[in-house]
């Protein structure tokens, strides 16, 4: 996977460059819903290949095939995170067989978009609600306990750059974006005394299959690539972002 260099500073306050080569998991529990989409399978790969013990949740039985044939030691669980108690399950498993989750990767979302609000149903409103906010919302909620209680825990979350600039024709989903982003500004403070830190990415338009069949007419060169979100997820999840939380990151092209 090929990824960004990320500048950060050191103790002595000069500026060094961070590749994805070298950070070392190798001893964190991580959790990855929405693990078999575009963006969560690359963050799945990731992590596994940087030693972590991966777990990830999927809701649909046919997309995780190819994704659980990657590898025999990721945990796949098959879970709705808009539903109380299949998170409720989902935790209380880890809990079992890990004792804790370090990491929390929060992918999962969708989006609706190119009608009016005028055109807008009830229905679709809802879902965006639940896909973008509820399922953050329920997520967060039963993984913070274990972070608080062991004393450590990285949350990110994708939210969308939609969620601070809406461009029209999209009120559902922007505002369930951006709800998301005060969701994690309000969590952080709330931890603001513990080594947690709760944080989300802003990505434009993604460069995915399911995007590029979408819109077949865009200029793609200006989408955000799956691997440079993942670098910034990286950077969020390792202990060099210490010193950032309630932060809601951008991941634009240059225009």
């Amino acid at each position: 996977m090929q990824g960004l260099n990320i500048a950060v500073a050191s103790s002595d306050g000069q500026c060094q460059m961070v590749s994805q080569s070298d950070y070392e998991f190798s001893n964190k529990v991580v959790l990855i819903t929405g693990s078999s989409g575009a963006v969560g399978s690359r963050v799945l790969d990731f992590f596994t290949s940087h030693g972590a013990t991966t777990i990830g949740t999927y809701l649909n039985d046919k997309n995780i095939d190819t994704t659980r044939s990657k590898s025999e030691a990721i945990d796949f669980i098959r879970c709705n995170t808009m539903n109380n108690a299949d998170v409720t399950s989902l935790v209380s498993t880890i809990t079992r067989k890990h004792s804790r989750i370090d990491i929390l990767v929060n992918t999962s979302g969708g989006y609706i978009g190119g009608m009016s609000v005028v055109d807008l149903v009830e229905e679709d409103w809802n879902k965006m609600l639940g896909l973008n906010l509820l399922s953050a919302f329920l997520i967060t909620k039963h993984v913070l306990p274990l972070m608080l209680q062991s004393g450590y825990g990285k949350i990110v979350h994708i939210s969308s750059f939609a969620g601070v600039s809406a461009k029209g024709l999209d009120s559902a989903y922007a505002s369930s974006k951006a709800g998301l982003i005060r969701f994690v500004e309000s969590v952080s403070k709330e931890v603001k005394d513990y080594d947690l830190t709760v944080n989300c990415v802003l990505p434009s338009i993604i460069d995915t299959d399911s995007n590029r069949k979408m819109m077949p007419d865009a200029e793609f060169k200006q989408w955000v690539k799956v691997d440079e979100l993942v670098s910034i997820i990286a950077f969020l999840s390792s202990d060099h972002s210490r010193a950032i939380t309630g932060s809601a990151i951008p991941v634009l092209k240059p225009t």
